[in-house]
């Protein structure tokens, strides 16, 4: 799969100016050296990713509303679940290279707690629908422990900053709202309520998985868990 192949479709139907397009193409390789890098400091292959073309908004029923810069999302076909990292274009055209990856370790984060609770018949609809289309990444508690996935102190420092409670980036947002929104370039609204995926028990059950990464997500959550009872304590 061609990760820029939804960016060239919309510009040849005219959906993207020249400018953006030549932007985001520009400065794709810094989401592949975000991808090399959280496969290096983790060991585990980073799930299919590719760039949305158009600007992903959540809104809620109190009428805020949050950019979402990158979403993971699972797909079920044939007894196998295939998990996909959407990013989005302004976060490629707008992010400094230390949020990109901040971001795309963060969804990693995302796909290994999802294949951890779909292994452990542990997922309802409700918690895919909280986990995966969340308008704010205020999340962090119910996954995985950064220090025990990536062995990058760098990465780890940027996550850090970017994700204390909830993601922050004023200069990307101020950058999207200015250069992307005003402008009216393509932009997808989406609700929490409407981005639920239910899966009964018996789905659950017949979905295969990798040995390997289950056996590697075992050591990772009692990892984890270390690293959190030393926080706390």
């Amino acid at each position: 799969m061609d990760p820029l192949i939804k960016i060239k479709e919309a510009h040849k139907k005219g959906v993207l100016p020249v400018d953006v397009y030549n932007l985001v193409i520009e400065r794709f390789p810094l989401v592949v050296s975000g991808i090399d890098r959280i496969e290096k400091a983790s060991g585990i292959n980073f799930p299919i990713a590719y760039v949305e073309p158009s600007l992903v908004i959540s809104s809620s029923s109190s009428y805020d509303y949050g950019i979402l810069f990158a979403r993971t999302i699972p797909l079920i076909s044939e007894n196998r679940l295939q998990v996909v990292i959407q990013i989005s274009a302004p976060l490629v055209a707008y992010g400094l290279k230390g949020t990109i990856h901040a971001i795309l370790a963060h969804e990693f984060l995302h796909y290994l707690d999802l294949i951890r609770k779909v292994s452990k018949m542990q997922l309802l609809s409700e918690e895919i629908s909280g986990n995966l289309f969340e308008n704010v990444y205020a999340d962090t508690t119910r996954l995985f422990e950064p220090r025990a996935v990536f062995n990058d102190n760098t990465l780890l420092l940027h996550i850090t900053k970017k994700f204390p409670a909830g993601f922050k980036d004023y200069k990307l947002e101020d950058k999207t709202v200015k250069f992307w929104i005003k402008k009216n370039l393509p932009t997808t609204n989406i609700t929490m309520d409407t981005n639920i995926i239910k899966l009964s028990t018996e789905a659950l059950s017949k979905i295969s998985h990798d040995p390997a990464l289950i056996k590697k997500m075992a050591k990772l959550e009692e990892k984890s868990t270390k690293i959190r009872k030393k926080k706390y304590f």
